[in-house]
């Protein structure tokens, strides 16, 4: 399991690819991965409560993912 030190320093740098190239943050992931040889296995372990929600956001706008919808029950 990563530590919270390593996804911090994940997130970081994926958010910093996403506002220099304007690629998803799938797509960036995936090219990391491809790019370092890191499995994508791992880099789900790295990925943060916050990347997640920003991953989560693109993929509704998207339309790759349904919209969550709040309910009380």
């Amino acid at each position: 399991m990563a530590t919270k030190e390593e996804q911090k320093k994940f997130s970081y740098l994926i958010d910093t690819l996403a506002a220099n190239t304007g690629l998803s943050y799938l797509d960036i992931i995936v090219e990391y991965c491809e790019t370092t040889g890191l499995e994508i296995e791992l880099a789900a372990t790295l990925i943060d409560n916050n990347l997640k929600e920003k991953i989560e956001m693109q993929a509704m706008e998207s339309n790759l993912m349904k919209l969550k919808q709040n309910t009380l029950f």
